[in-house]
């Protein structure tokens, strides 16, 4: 098989563009999924669901950090609120 000038071949150039296509695809399928959401929701399901900071920076188009900020907000109020219903539980058997 014979290389072009950048030194990649047919196959190669092709995964390449299949490849492209398909993160596009991701990225449009993202922004459908989590359209009217407030921002914060759009960056915590597009996190659950498996894209990363850079990629859900992408799809909405901000920053992946301004998404890792957001990332973490999230997850300390997730830690919060499953405190507060631990202790409602506790409260609970104790009274």
């Amino acid at each position: 098989m014979a290389a072009n000038a950048n030194g990649m071949g047919m196959a190669e150039q092709n995964e390449i563009q299949v490849e492209k296509k398909i993160d596009r695809v991701l990225q449009l399928l993202g922004m459908v999924a989590v359209k009217g959401l407030s921002q914060t929701d759009q960056i915590a399901t597009l996190s659950r669901v498996g894209f990363s900071p850079k990629e859900i920076a992408s799809v909405l188009g901000t920053t992946a950090n301004t998404v890792r900020v957001a990332l973490v907000s999230i997850r300390r109020a997730g830690r919060q609120k499953k405190k507060r219903a631990v202790l409602r539980i506790q409260e609970g058997q104790d009274a």
